[in-house]
């Protein structure tokens, strides 16, 4: 008889690779990205938001999309570009908490062509410990007492083991699953919920997908099935808003490019301003900040001090909260050129999309980044005229992912397609969406955009699916007017948007020129009064006398750093129309930018009946 073959002992595997890094790590980021909505489902602190998975998910997707999609063969390059990455995709606490533990063992391993168990434990150790330092106020129980774990695992099998990084590994993730199981142990809030931190379960997600390619190789780069949605009966706590502060309702973010910065320095100027949950991550060329404020300016402005500010966001958290507690209303969204009313935005919850404006030299977020106030005493001190541009379609996609986590359907209100590529941005970013997501064309801007979103989230709340809103405003589209004033043009003539010549004919003979939105979506001139002393009087004729047809008015008025004007004129058209509801606003830059101040604005709808 032939005796049995006897199998070769393993190798044991002493180092490890660029590529196998690599793949290990695109595993662990597919693992997080297919338990999205489950940590998304779980997610309770800091805020229960709703959100870690979608920002764990995004995080490592840029890191996917950049450093992970090419190959290297130098570990310490690698770990480079992908803890760059990560800075540079930071998303929310938890993401910007995973970043710099990646940028920290990037640090640590950036000259090792290969790991071996030593230098391996060492990086996750620096790692850990610059994750820890990048916020301001470190809590147990989250995501950075099961790295601490995973790091102390890595670090006691490296002295035990010797250099086989294999077997280091496996300790360490068991080491870091029961660490999760801990954390409702050390936080009341979680184990209220009865879930375990989000932040952390994706931390040993990741882990977990590294595991798999380890046992398993590439079969392991296979995405996973799906999770259960995070909008399913009973998915979210039901304490879900009272934790959310209305003092600090933005979740807010940026990243700040230079050469040295202080990031200690930066932490203690932001700790200063006392923002809730804050992240400082980064190093000296690149700095990702996250933290939870009531005024989001005061944030970028702060960070305006160590650097250029780029990627800018902020999120409002308790309108979040609101799509989490709406799982059978439509959302409603528009974006900031629309002058949407405050009191009106908050009572139908109406998400709001900021455009960009670029003024003395920096870029601000409408409204959010920079109030309308703000923005006319900025542009009175600087040289150079200010320019809008439209989100970015991952603004929008950020929002549609969120509130399509939650609601059975969502509509977006749009700058008219032939002023702006907002709306193209928003038809970008809509694709791909499994649930009801329309995207309408206002055909105006300012006022009468916002007119529609008002009516849009009103039906919404009165229960209207989002066919029969985009119905609604198809019908009332061509009903609603936008008319604009200008008493002064030289803005405009600097801007290069009316000819030179124009502004001497305009200014001689006192004419005020009068813009509309026309049918076709476009702005243009349709007439002029002589009036200088009592235009806003005058204004208020000429719109009564073209408002016919309706028996109770819908109406928005705004200026451009004229309040008394604007009081002026909306107390005329009071008095000469049939007003059922009425607001002033100070339209922001997405007028002020090309008209200039002084300019007044009127908006009219016919009120429902």
């Amino acid at each position: 008889m032939l005796e049995p073959a006897i199998p070769a002992p393993a190798i044991p595997v002493t180092e490890v690779t660029a590529a196998a890094l690599r793949r290990a790590f695109i595993a662990g980021a597919r693992r997080v990205i297919a338990a999205r909505d489950e940590l998304n489902r779980i997610n309770v602190f800091p805020v229960p938001d709703g959100d870690t998975g979608s920002n764990l998910s995004s995080t490592l997707g840029h890191v996917l999309q950049g450093a992970l999609s090419r190959r290297s063969r130098h570990i310490g390059e690698l770990l480079v570009r992908i803890g760059n990455d990560a800075i540079d995709g930071a998303r929310g606490n938890s993401g910007a908490i995973m970043a710099q533990f990646l940028y920290g063992l990037a640090e640590h391993a950036r000259n090792a062509p290969a790991l071996d168990a030593r230098t391996l434990a060492d990086a996750v150790r620096r790692g850990a410990d610059s994750a820890r330092a990048a916020l301001a106020h470190p809590v147990e129980g989250t995501i950075l007492s099961v790295i601490s774990a995973f790091a102390d695992a890595l670090d006691e099998a490296a002295r035990k083991h010797g250099a086989n990084p294999r077997g280091g590994f496996s300790s360490a993730l068991q080491r870091a699953r029961g660490a999760l199981a801990d954390t409702p142990k050390q936080m009341a809030l979680l184990q209220k919920a009865g879930v375990v931190d989000a932040g952390a379960q994706g931390f040993v997600d990741w882990l977990e997908g590294i595991a798999e390619y380890v046992d398993g190789g590439p079969r392991a780069l296979r995405m996973r099935g799906a999770m259960p949605a995070a909008n399913e009966p009973g998915a979210m706590p039901a304490h879900v808003h009272e934790d959310v502060d209305p003092a600090r309702r933005y979740c807010t973010e940026c990243l700040v490019l230079g050469e040295a910065i202080d990031r200690a320095a930066m932490q203690a100027a932001l700790t200063a301003l006392d923002i809730d949950s804050l992240v400082v991550a980064g190093g000296a060329t690149r700095v990702r900040v996250h933290g939870h404020v009531g005024t989001p300016q005061r944030l970028f402005d702060a960070c305006a001090g160590f650097g250029q500010v780029e990627a800018m966001k902020a999120d409002d958290m308790v309108l979040q909260q609101r799509s989490a507690e709406s799982p059978e209303r439509v959302a409603v969204a528009t974006d900031s050129a629309a002058d949407l009313p405050a009191a009106v935005a908050e009572r139908h919850g109406i998400h709001i999309v900021p455009v960009r404006v670029s003024l003395d030299g920096r870029d601000y977020l409408d409204r959010l980044g920079l109030t309308a106030g703000e923005f006319y005493r900025r542009m009175a001190r600087s040289e150079k005229l200010p320019q809008t541009s439209q989100p970015p379609a991952g603004d929008f996609r950020r929002l549609f992912e969120h509130v399509l986590a939650y609601q059975p359907a969502a509509v977006y209100v749009g700058l008219s397609r032939p002023l702006s590529g907002t709306l193209q941005a928003a038809e970008t970013a809509a694709r791909g969406f499994s649930r009801p997501l329309r995207v309408f064309d206002s055909g105006h801007a300012s006022a009468g955009q916002a007119l529609l979103a008002w009516r849009a989230g009103e039906m919404a709340d009165a229960g209207a699916d989002a066919d029969a809103i985009a119905a609604e405003l198809a019908r009332l589209q061509p009903l609603t007017r936008t008319w604009a004033m200008a008493r002064d043009i030289s803005h405009a003539v600097r801007g290069g948007r009316i000819p030179r010549w124009a502004e001497p004919l305009v200014r001689f003979s006192g004419l005020l020129p009068i813009a509309a939105i026309k049918p076709d979506g476009r702005l243009g001139v349709t007439g002029g009064l002589f009036a200088r002393k009592r235009a806003p009087e005058a204004f208020a004729r000429y719109v009564a006398r073209r408002a016919r047809g309706a028996n109770g008015w819908r109406l928005i008025v705004g200026h451009s750093d004229v309040l008394d004007d604007g009081q002026r004129l909306l107390a005329a058209l009071r008095e000469r129309l049939p007003v059922v509801e009425a607001h002033l606003v100070e339209v922001g830059p997405a007028v002020g930018a090309h008209a200039g101040p002084g300019t007044l604005l009127v908006g009219l709808q016919p009120a429902p009946v």
